[in-house]
């Protein structure tokens, strides 16, 4: 069994019940840590995979951080908390990163494994911009988080590439989430700034930035 370098799973003799969080982590921020323990606890999760992306599709040429050093801040982020994992697979693999293909590679590794894809309600505006969702959504569930004051997710977005009996398991894994303000393009332009970012990720994070001198320009 290949599984990256970064990324511990549950044992073989079960079924193993895994979140999948993908982001740029250009940084990780305390919201992020939130929304993966809230769906953790709500789906009851065995862990959660922090998906570290080499390209978004939606994100090309805006990536600030190295990938070492994005590693290393969701690292030092999820330290302590066993239930979550680094995973390097969209970077070892070089690049646009696409979920399906992470989706299917992990899927060989653990065949009995039941995959949820954690995503903010958003991403359903732009799911017909992914790549393969018929077939992503086959293989994996959509835990889509519903953040308070933002209204209910525009389900009819996953109608085309779900049958009623899917959909209604996707509606069924939804995860209800506060209203987070926090984003990693504001702490950029905060540091770039010189504000301060205390208190919206986590200290370890925050020394990390201060230390590399991520994000000091504009």
């Amino acid at each position: 069994m290949k599984i990256s370098r970064e990324t511990t799973i549950p044992s073989m003799n079960m079924t193993a019940r895994i979140g999948l969080f993908g982001g740029s982590f250009d940084p990780i921020h305390n919201g992020h840590l939130l929304l993966a323990e809230l769906c953790r606890e709500s789906l009851a999760l065995d862990q959660v995979l922090f998906v570290v992306a080499n390209v978004s599709p939606f994100k090309t040429g805006k990536q600030m951080a190295s990938n070492k050093d994005r590693i290393d801040m969701v690292k030092l982020a999820i330290g302590g908390n066993p239930s979550f994992a680094v995973d390097t697979r969209e970077i070892d693999r070089g690049g646009v990163s696409y979920t399906v293909d992470t989706v299917r590679e992990i899927l060989s590794e653990r065949p009995d494994a039941q995959l949820y894809l954690l995503a903010g309600a958003d991403v359903l505006t732009d799911i017909d911009k992914w790549r393969e969702p018929q077939r992503l959504f086959t293989l994996v569930t959509p835990c889509i988080i519903s953040r308070g004051g933002l209204g209910a997710p525009d389900w009819e977005r996953l109608a085309p590439y779900v049958d009623p009996s899917r959909l209604a398991e996707i509606k069924a894994s939804q995860v209800l989430a506060p209203q987070c303000e926090i984003s990693s393009s504001n702490l950029k332009s905060r540091v770039a700034s010189g504000k301060s970012i205390r208190y919206q990720v986590p200290p370890a994070v925050e020394v990390f930035i201060q230390e590399h001198g991520l994000y000091n320009k504009p």
